[in-house]
């Protein structure tokens, strides 16, 4: 029996998922992701619980697939995070943050897929009935990115140098601010955690 060979998106689709130390313009396509919203600081309960129940739903749809032959990597956590306002994030406080937090998905899953995952979910009492997660397609299209290697709370200089280069293009950002987790912070030393950081532009 041929069994697939497991898909790794990072590996599939490198452009998306690398970047250096300068800023440079990407065209990325509308992509499939698994979701979930709120507002709280990254480091609260409601945040972790959020990221737990993202990560159940997708290697629940993982083990769906698979029993379809078609088995992939988990891919790697993505953030948007913004605040209302024009307060910038220095002064507003952590626990008026906004974020939504994703997981890119395979070509081959399909929503179908994602609503039998979450419906063995709760009724395996994995996720409550009024859950936030959703199936969604978004497309940033043209965007500036960045990699920043250290802390995420010292991405400030990153940022500036990725709205400079923008403004020197002749571009607006006109998306929220978009971290892609290259590193595991549990198994990685902070001077050394890798994140891309994009914004989308016109």
């Amino acid at each position: 029996m041929l069994v697939s060979e497991k898909i790794n998106l990072a590996k599939t689709y490198p452009e998306y998922y690398t970047a250096n130390q300068k800023p440079k313009i990407v065209n990325l396509e509308p992509y499939h992701y698994l979701s979930i919203q709120g507002q709280s600081a990254p480091e609260s309960p409601i945040f972790l619980d959020a990221m737990g129940q993202l990560y159940s739903l997708a290697y629940r749809v993982k083990s769906i697939c698979k029993e379809q032959d078609l088995d992939f990597v988990v891919p790697k956590l993505e953030g948007f995070w913004w605040v209302e306002g024009h307060t910038s994030y220095e002064n507003t406080p952590r626990s008026q943050w906004h974020w939504k937090l994703l997981l890119r998905m395979p070509d081959f899953v399909g929503g179908s897929d994602v609503k039998e995952a979450m419906a063995i979910l709760i009724n395996d009492q994995k996720i409550p009935e009024n859950h936030r997660l959703l199936w969604e397609e978004i497309h940033e299209g043209l965007c500036v990115q960045m990699l920043h290697t250290g802390s995420y709370e010292n991405e400030k200089a990153t940022v500036e140098k990725l709205i400079q280069f923008v403004k020197r293009e002749g571009f607006d950002v006109v998306g929220k601010h978009h971290e892609i987790y290259l590193s595991d912070p549990r198994k990685t030393e902070e001077s050394k955690l890798r994140t891309i950081i994009r914004y989308a532009i016109q």
